[in-house]
């Protein structure tokens, strides 16, 4: 069962953000379900530092086309992803110190936060990039 399902809602039209959005989710439930299968605390720490990699070059790319369109908001949305970055970073510290309560954590957490991310900022990212206005 993956933690994540990939929604219409998270797409944002932007094909190169829309394909790492997909691959994020895919990396999350790889290590929600490696998780569920091992307790092999290295090989998760490598998913989460992949994770944690691959979220900073996304939001990096998203930061970019937000400079790029004039995003007015682009500020706070930086902030949020400075935020996520350092939650994802205390729940891979949580699961490094105490693998067995920290895989709950991070079940919770990953799922929250990433929805929470999609369904507000980039929501409104979406709408405003997407609904061109001449």
């Amino acid at each position: 069962m993956p933690l994540l399902k990939w929604q219409p809602a998270y797409t944002l039209g932007i094909p190169a953000v829309d394909h790492e959005h997909r691959e994020l989710i895919d990396m999350i439930n790889e290590t929600y379900e490696l998780m569920e299968a091992s307790s092999e605390p290295a090989a998760i720490e490598r998913c989460l530092e992949d994770i944690h990699a691959g979220i900073s070059a996304h939001f990096a790319l998203e930061e970019k086309y937000m400079r790029d369109a004039g995003y007015e908001e682009y500020e706070a949305h930086k902030e949020e992803h400075e935020d996520l970055l350092d939650q994802i970073r205390e729940i891979m510290e949580s699961y490094m110190a105490d693998p067995e309560s920290g895989a709950k954590t991070l079940e919770s957490d990953l799922a929250d936060w990433f929805g929470l991310h999609f369904a507000t900022f980039d929501a409104r990212l979406h709408l405003k990039l997407g609904g061109h206005h001449h």
